[in-house]
């Protein structure tokens, strides 16, 4: 990268930030300022960010001013929205983080059924102006991530198994390139840019998103739970319910342990359960004998029933602030009868009461790999998912949970995939398990968009 020379390595003096602050509409933070851990602070809590300086961009003129000055001056620039994410950030030294959390807003087109999201919008925004048009967008499971950051990992919600994933649903993006152009990538322009953005690498500060949306106004969604001691029983039955279900439903099994917290409604405050989670998009009569093989086991609660998609995001249960949370994921390549055993003997575990949630995804349908084509990643080469998630309130706590989410995954080795899923990887992760075939690609891509690796992305490539 070219430095200035009349500079020290590493040392970059406040008169050069000033004169980017000058230039800014939005906001520049320091380290000397008084807020500057709250400017540097992420969703995800245990990512402690130490960047060169915080820009708080008003507008993609202020992302060129920034990427400009970032090449001037021998810097990176990390994007970043929410920071659901940022433990695989690499080092933020001698890089600008980009907070692109102002740049929201939601536009849909309800003749072409398509949305336009800025880059510091989040799911909830998307799935709430998608509803009013009877239409809904392939999202996550939570409301409060970004939707570029979602989307450009891959994404798996509610409806990939029907849908695939979110980054199959990119329709363009817009952005600034390495060299500080505003520039726009579709089917017509810079497709080799777009097809590496769909679940890749993104090399450019994306500004916006145009997005897919489909026509579903309402679906049933919702959770079944059992107590804890009918774990085996349930998730057997679940993967035999699995094995015939359409496409048209995505389901996970879980293990859940609340936290005796007062927050917490008290019927689920402090205990442990087995569940079961479903979205289906079918009729009424039909979900009906959908589920009676779940409910015949006669689940302690039931939530089931009609929703908006907009409403999806509540099933699942995730946090709406930020925390202080370790998880990890594999990929099985199988749920059988085998995988069964063993996911059920991880969660019951001893080792794993610090956890809060061990969870197990169904795959297939449309992430089935050759059903969808179009991006870098568009299918998961696997059967399910299983994702381990513990809270760390207090720094002692960390070890323990680092500790039982190691000893989950360890007890699934023999089912694991070699792939692994970009939103669900919390620390970097080589791009082979992730790109597979498309690694060679998605690194020719990057170095022709941003030779000097200006753009600081997750998961780099290497």
């Amino acid at each position: 990268m070219n430095t200035d020379s009349s500079l020290e390595p590493g040392i970059l003096p406040g008169e050069q930030f000033e004169r980017l602050r000058d230039r800014l509409e939005g906001r520049i933070a320091l380290p000397s300022d008084d807020d500057w851990d709250e400017q540097r602070r992420a969703w995800q809590l245990l990512a402690d960010q130490h960047p060169s300086a915080v820009v708080v961009a008003a507008g993609v003129q202020d992302v060129v001013e920034t990427v400009t000055f970032a090449r001037r001056f021998g810097l990176r620039v990390a994007p970043q929205s929410t920071g659901h994410g940022a433990g695989a950030l690499p080092s933020l030294a001698e890089t600008i983080l980009l907070r692109t959390s102002a740049l929201g807003g939601v536009d849909v087109d309800r003749f072409t059924g398509r949305a336009r999201a800025g880059a510091g919008a989040v799911w909830g925004d998307v799935a709430a102006a998608a509803a009013e048009h009877g239409l809904a967008a392939v999202a996550g499971m939570s409301s409060t991530v970004g939707v570029v950051g979602l989307a450009l990992g891959g994404g798996l919600g509610w409806l990939a198994r029907s849908h695939g994933l979110a980054a199959d649903s990119i329709v363009a993006i817009e952005g600034v390139d390495a060299q500080s152009r505003v520039i726009r990538a579709d089917a017509d322009q810079h497709a080799d840019l777009l097809w590496a953005a769909r679940g890749g690498v993104a090399p450019v500060i994306v500004t916006a998103i145009e997005l897919q949306l489909h026509p579903i106004a309402e679906l049933w969604a919702g959770g079944m739970l059992w107590a804890i001691d009918r774990t085996a029983d349930v998730v057997h039955a679940w993967r035999e319910w699995i094995a015939d279900v359409p496409d048209s439903v995505t389901s996970l099994a879980r293990v859940l342990r609340y936290p005796p917290l007062p927050e917490l409604p008290e019927s689920l405050r402090g205990r442990a359960f087995v569940a079961i989670e479903v979205a289906v998009q079918e009729s009424g009569d039909d979900v009906e004998d959908l589920l009676a093989p779940l409910r015949a086991l006669e689940p302690d609660i039931d939530s089931v029933r009609t929703m908006s998609p907009a409403e999806l995001a509540g099933v699942h249960g995730d946090p709406p602030q930020p925390a202080p949370a370790y998880g990890d994921a594999v990929v099985l390549t199988e749920i059988s009868p085998a995988s069964a055993d063993a996911f059920v003997a991880a969660a019951l575990a001893p080792a794993s009461t610090p956890l809060v949630s061990i969870e197990l995804r169904q795959l297939g349908g449309m992430l089935t790999p050759g059903r969808a084509t179009g991006g870098a990643v568009s299918t998961i080469d696997g059967a399910g998912l299983v994702y381990v998630v513990g809270i760390v309130p207090v720094p002692e706590a960390l070890e323990p949970v680092r500790a039982a989410t190691a000893e989950v995954i360890g007890r699934l080795a023999a089912f694991a995939s070699t792939r692994a899923v970009k939103t669900f990887s919390e620390r970097p992760i080589g791009a082979d398990a992730l790109y597979g075939d498309a690694a060679e690609q998605v690194r020719r891509v990057a170095a022709a968009w941003d030779p000097q690796g200006i753009v600081r992305s997750a998961h780099p490539l290497r």
